[in-house]
This record gives structure tokens, C-alpha cells and sequence, in this order.
């Protein structure tokens, strides 16, 4: 088995094939042990070939197994952890979709008593608290408008009296004056208490059939008498939908005195049916909005340098009024470049609009 002779103590070890009549590789150990009547050597071999054939063993396993096992510890991973975070996912989509208009929303609880329970109802504890501010807020607005509607009429009462009587030079000035801001704000209040009523969803339009056309051709005759120094033009196609008339009325108004407080010379109205919406644009010649400022002019009291002047009488509303009436339309209201160089407000409507409201 093996030549080695070490010495009384010492161990010596080598590695050996055929040994016995076998090809196997063997690991052969040899140890000198002293004796009385001598030294002795003590051998001991040991196939390595269980060895070599656990490696190759596990080594197929290993390249059977590892994939199988990784596919199997992710596709767990994956499962329990989608499971975990499917609340969290749920909640993110209904806290993403809640919006001014939909404070009333919550977001769902999980059964589950966790972490991610916890987060949910401090989320609807926190929404319960913004919509009871909301709505305060809200109340107060509407409140007030309607407040202040006493008084004004009052106020204007007054005024038309007094314009019937006599007066100084001064006084006339002063009273035509006074008419003048007393409309401005009777105005302010019937816009406030408009979009008070949107705020609080109740923004119902009265739908039945519309002539647009008709609605457009009288925009357009009111805008050219009320300001003569205007070149006042139309292209006008006869259109029929379901809306409000009255409020698109309104839409009509808001957008033709805005392009009349800005044009240079001229507005243009024009009026066509696009894929079963009716599409109205109001067209300037004026300066234009810049665009990172056309989706802003749509918001409550905002005025551009351009337009920060309150002789035109506006209120700083009229677009925000315009787009909720749009919207409770289903339609959409945007603001482009004309080609003369001014704005061009574009008006979408759906021509079937009150349809489903009113069950037709």
C-alpha cells in the first residue's frame, strides 16, 4: 500500500492509484509507532471514489436544481409579496382618482390588522378632515353670496333713483360710477355663488335640444353692437345637441368678452360639427397667452400682466366659470395660438351630452 516508513511519531500521507489490484485513486496514510522491540509503521487507506462520485453528485443537483429553485423562491417571493402589497397598490390607485370634486371617497381597509390597515384609516381620517374644511369653505362662499344679494339690490335700487334726479356734474359722475362697480360686483356674486355650486356638485345642467348655431349668431350681433370699433365676424354651421342653453349661453359670453377686452381689431366666431362634437372656437387678434400660462388663465381670479385692469369690469372668473360649464357638458375648453397672432379658445362639446342624464 504504501513504501513510507516515518519515524515513531510522525504521520505522512500520499495519494496512490492501483492499489490492491484496483484503478481507484486512494488517499493513504502511514504513522510510526515505537515499540519496545521496535518501530512499526500502521497504514490506512481509503478510496477517494465515494468522494469523486458525491461531488459529481451534488454538482448535478446543484445545475438540475439551483434554476428550479431559484424559479420557485421568486415565484414565492413574488406571490407573497404581491399579497402584501396588493392594499398598498389598491389604496394608491383610489387615493391617486380622489380629487376636489370627489373628497367624499376613501380608500379601502384591509381586513388584515397591520401596519398597512393602520395607514389606510389614517388616510380616511385625514380626508374626513379636508372635506369637512372643504366644505366650510365652500358653505362660506355660497352663504355669502347669497348675503350679499340684499344689500346690492339695494344698492342698485338706490343709484337708479338717485339717476332720475337732478344732479351736479360731480354727482352724475359719481352715481354712473357707482352703477358701474355696484354691476361689477353683482357680477362678482352670481359667478361665486355658480362655482360655489359646482364645488358642491350641483352643477346640473337642464339639458334639451340647442340650436348652437342660434346661440352663436346672437353672441356675435351682441359682441358687434356692444363694441362697434371691432371687425365682428362669423363661420357659422347649423348645429343641434343636447346642453343647457342658458349656461352655454354663458360660455359664449365669458369667451367673447375676454377676446373683446384683448383683440386689437377684430374677433371671429366660428362654429362646426367634428365627429359628433360640436366645436366652437372664439378667435383674437390680440397679444395671445403664452403657453405656459394656458392652462392657468382657467383658474379662479387670475390675471395676466396684460390683463390686470378692472375698467374692463371683468371679475377674474368668467374662464373658470367657463370651464365648469364645459365640463359638467362632458366637453373640454383650450386655449391654442390663432393664426392672427392672438387666442383661439377652442370649445368641444359632445352633441349628445344629456343623453344619459336625461335617460333618452
Amino acid at each position: 500500500m504504501s513504501a513510507a516508513r516515518p519515524a515513531a511519531g510522525r504521520l505522512l500521507s500520499e495519494g496512490r492509484r492501483g492499489i490492491i489490484g484496483h484503478e481507484d485513486r486512494y488517499r493513504v496514510a502511514a504513522i510510526g509507532v515505537g515499540l519496545t522491540d521496535g518501530t512499526y509503521t500502521v497504514v490506512v487507506g481509503e478510496s477517494l471514489e465515494p468522494i469523486r462520485d458525491s461531488v459529481e453528485d451534488a454538482a448535478a443537483l446543484l445545475i438540475i436544481g439551483y434554476p428550479v429553485l431559484v424559479v420557485v423562491v421568486a415565484g414565492a417571493t413574488y406571490a407573497f409579496v404581491g399579497r402584501s402589497l396588493g392594499p398598498v397598490e389598491a389604496i394608491r390607485r383610489k387615493v391617486a382618482g380622489i380629487g376636489a370634486a370627489r373628497l367624499g371617497d376613501r380608500v379601502p381597509v384591509p381586513e388584515a390588522r397591520d401596519e398597512v390597515a393602520r395607514l389606510a384609516e389614517t388616510m380616511n381620517e385625514m380626508l374626513d378632515r379636508l372635506e369637512k374644511q372643504v366644505d366650510a369653505r365652500r358653505r362660506f362662499v355660497a352663504d355669502a353670496g347669497h348675503e350679499l344679494r340684499s344689500p346690492l339690490t339695494t344698492l342698485r335700487t338706490g343709484l337708479e333713483v338717485l339717476g332720475t334726479r337732478p344732479l351736479a356734474d360731480r354727482d352724475t359722475a359719481m352715481v354712473e360710477l357707482l352703477t358701474a362697480e355696484t354691476a361689477r360686483l353683482d357680477r362678482l356674486v352670481d359667478d361665486l355663488i355658480l362655482l360655489a355650486r359646482a364645488d358642491e356638485r350641483e352643477l346640473r345642467p337642464r339639458f334639451a335640444d340647442v340650436d348652437l348655431d342660434d346661440l352663436v349668431d346672437a353672441e356675435r350681433h351682441r359682441l358687434a353692437a356692444r363694441h362697434p370699433g371691432l371687425a365682428v365676424s362669423a363661420e357659422i354651421t347649423p348645429v343641434r345637441m343636447r346642453g343647457d342653453a342658458h349656461r352655454l349661453g354663458r360660455v359664449l359670453r365669458n369667451l367673447a368678452d375676454n377676446a373683446a377686452t384683448h383683440a386689437e381689431g377684430s374677433v371671429r366666431f366660428t362654429l362646426r360639427e367634428v365627429d359628433g362634437n360640436a366645436v366652437v372656437e372664439v378667435i383674437d387678434d390680440g397679444p395671445g397667452i403664452p403657453v405656459e400660462e394656458r392652462e392657468r388663465v382657467f383658474e379662479r381670479f387670475v390675471r395676466l400682466d396684460e390683463s390686470r385692469r378692472r375698467d374692463s369690469g371683468g371679475t377674474g372668473l368668467g374662464l373658470a366659470i367657463t370651464r365648469e360649464v364645459v365640463t359638467a357638458h362632458g366637453g373640454t375648453v383650450e386655449v391654442f395660438a390663432s393664426a392672427r397672432g392672438g387666442a383661439l379658445f377652442r370649445v368641444v362639446l359632445p352633441l349628445d351630452a344629456g343623453d344619459e342624464a336625461t335617460g333618452r
